[in-house]
C-alpha cells in the first residue's frame, strides 16, 4: 500500500519539563504525516474533501508505542503507511525513526465521513470512493519533504 516520509525537527515547544517531546505532539504529527501522505498520493485533502462532498476523515482509534524519548534539535524521519483499507474507513501506520532508529509507532484508524442524511449536528461513515482507494493502494514510496520548522507549516 502507499507510503510517504515526512522529516521534523523537534522544537523547544514541543517538550516538557523533562526536555523530551511531550506524548500529545506525536499524534498532532500523526495528523500532519496522514496529510503529508494524502498530497503525495496525488489527494490533497481540501480538494478531495469537496470533489466528494466529505466532511473529513475524523479518527475512531489512535494508539502509540513509545520505544525511545526525542528531544530539541532531534530531526525525526516519520515513515507513513496505509495498512488497510476497508469498505468506510483506512488504517495508517506511523514510524517515527532517530537517525535511523525506531523510536515510535503508531497508528491510527480513520473514517471517510459525510453529512449525516437527517442529523445536521452528526456525520455519517460513507464509502472510500474509487479514486481514493486506488491511489492509496499504490505501492510507490515517496521521498518526504526536507525538516519543518514549527514556523513553516504551508506544507502540512
Amino acid at each position: 500500500m502507499f507510503a510517504n516520509r515526512k522529516r521534523i525537527l523537534i522544537e523547544f515547544g514541543d517538550c516538557d519539563p523533562a526536555d523530551i517531546v511531550f506524548f500529545a505532539n506525536y499524534f498532532r504529527w500523526f495528523d500532519a504525516c496522514t496529510t503529508a501522505l494524502f498530497l503525495a498520493a496525488g489527494l490533497p485533502i481540501r480538494d478531495l474533501f469537496k470533489s466528494y462532498g466529505a466532511m473529513g476523515i475524523p479518527i475512531v482509534d489512535a494508539r502509540a508505542r513509545f520505544i525511545a524519548p526525542s528531544t530539541y534539535g532531534d530531526e525525526l524521519e516519520v515513515e507513513s503507511r496505509v495498512t488497510e483499507l476497508r469498505k468506510s474507513s483506512f488504517v495508517i501506520t506511523h514510524r517515527f525513526f532517530l537517525e535511523g532508529v525506531l523510536t515510535l509507532e503508531g497508528q491510527e484508524t480513520r473514517v471517510w465521513a459525510a453529512a449525516h442524511p437527517t442529523e445536521s449536528n452528526r456525520m455519517k461513515a460513507v464509502p472510500l470512493p474509487r479514486e481514493v482507494i486506488e491511489k492509496l493502494s499504490q505501492n510507490a514510496k515517496r521521498a518526504g519533504r526536507k525538516a519543518s520548522s514549527r514556523g513553516s507549516r504551508s506544507h502540512h
